[in-house]
């Protein structure tokens, strides 16, 4: 089982609302025998709880105030106070952390996983009590993957990738330029199709705005805003159609240590290899856009609209040219 942040938020799931699911899929793979199972939880899913994020969110306007951590309990509104009492004592202390630098909370520390555990382990408990679940009893074991995930040995495809990523990066330095990503794409066809190029690190940034207080000065501090699971994209569309035989069935497949050459040695992740690109519905999507662009800048729109398409378009214009010199062999940034 998967629980997903962005479709949690989506259809504002309720820490309850999780919490039936996984007894539910629980009680149901216990209908055939099978009492095991593994259930994956990302680690910034407690913002995507809405009861639970409005509940940060106090508790961070109180930090900003300079409430004491001891007396931060004592000064929620009533309904954050009883969701708070409500919590097992080791979960209010952890979200009684001090923020990070961006006003967001300190997700790591926040052990959700244990929360829901905690939960699932007393609602299934009710049911063995009440005769409704005839399985064994719960027993989760929590594991928390956020460094083990990035130090396993790398595949074939990962050293591929960060040997690229390297040597774009001295075409950056070679080029003068600072303040850039390397990025490779096409990444699903074979190394000798993939695309190499820089991003300015400012294009990917947006500014969040926020004040210490009700009568302080509003704060604009620039951040690399995050990447969300895209809820119409492919790879989340796979996942939905075959989230009921993960849910029921044994699935899994167990490759053996990685191979560097042989069969499985090209192997890539599978959300990498069925994304489609959909090149002409990007196109007409251009186009659309294009057209909003002339309803929109024509005679008779104000002067602050007319210079903020001019200078968009100069802007797009020039990058557009870089990139089809690039393609041509022209630029050291080219492959």
């Amino acid at each position: 089982m998967v629980i997903l942040g962005e479709e949690v938020a989506a259809s504002k799931l309720t820490i309850f609302d999780i919490t039936k699911q996984i007894c539910d899929a629980v009680q149901a793979r216990a209908e055939k025998d099978k009492n095991h199972g593994v259930i994956l939880i990302p680690e910034g899913l407690v913002e995507s709880i809405p009861e639970l994020y409005a509940l940060l969110q106090e508790i961070h306007g109180l930090h900003g105030k300079g409430v004491s951590v001891e007396n931060i309990s004592s000064q929620l509104s009533p309904w954050a106070s009883a969701l708070f009492e409500f919590l097992p004592p080791f979960i209010r202390k952890q979200l009684l952390l001090h923020p990070e630098s961006d006003d967001s909370a300190q997700l790591s520390q926040i052990e959700t996983e244990k929360l829901l555990a905690q939960l699932v382990e007393t609602e299934m408990n009710r049911r063995l009590k009440e005769g409704t679940y005839k399985g064994k009893k719960f027993n989760a074991i929590c594991h928390f993957f956020g460094y083990q995930a990035r130090g396993a040995l790398p595949s074939k495809f990962d050293c591929d990738y960060a040997y690229v990523l390297g040597h774009v990066c001295y075409h950056i330095i070679a080029a003068g330029l600072n303040s850039y990503m390397a990025t490779v794409t096409n990444l699903k066809n074979p190394v000798n199709k993939w695309r190499c190029g820089a991003t300015p690190i400012s294009s990917m940034m947006t500014v969040k705005r926020w004040s210490r207080g009700p009568s302080a000065t509003q704060i604009g501090k620039p951040a690399v805003h995050m990447a969300s699971v895209d809820l119409k994209g492919k790879a989340y569309d796979v996942l939905r159609q075959n989230s009921s035989s993960f849910l029921l069935e044994d699935v899994y497949r167990n490759p053996g240590p990685l191979q560097f050459e042989g069969p499985g040695a090209d192997s890539k992740p599978i959300s990498l290899c069925v994304e489609d690109q959909d090149y002409m519905g990007r196109i007409k999507k251009l186009q659309e856009y294009l057209e909003k662009v002339k309803r929109i800048v024509k005679p008779g729109c104000s002067q602050d609209v007319l210079k903020a398409a001019l200078s968009a378009m100069s802007s797009v214009t020039e990058t557009l040219n870089i990139m089809t010199s690039s393609s041509t062999g022209q630029t050291p940034l080219s492959h």
